[in-house]
């Protein structure tokens, strides 16, 4: 009887440390996780003066906006870019 306690006492324990543990991970992957939503937010932050800054018309920057939301950091730098380019074939 004293047997068949202890051994479930230990599984007990031993499932209350794997579950301390796989908590513990889940929260080491959610402080990463923050950290790279930071740094995401924060890059896209940037680009918005150069949106102010690039586009000449309302509407340029409307679309340099809506790419960002939709489609990323990337893709609006590319926006930007094509922006300068017209802009500079036109002057």
């Amino acid at each position: 009887m004293t047997l068949t306690l202890d051994n479930r006492s230990q599984n007990k324990e031993s499932s209350l440390t794997q579950a301390l543990r796989q908590i513990q991970q889940l929260n080491s992957k959610i402080a990463v996780l923050e950290q790279q939503h930071l740094s995401y937010v924060r890059s896209q932050q940037n680009l918005i003066p150069a949106i102010a800054e690039i586009c000449i018309s309302p509407i340029q920057e409307v679309e340099a906006l809506r790419i960002l939301i939709y489609r990323g950091e990337a893709a609006c730098r590319q926006y930007l870019r094509s922006v300068l380019v017209k802009q500079r074939q036109t002057s």
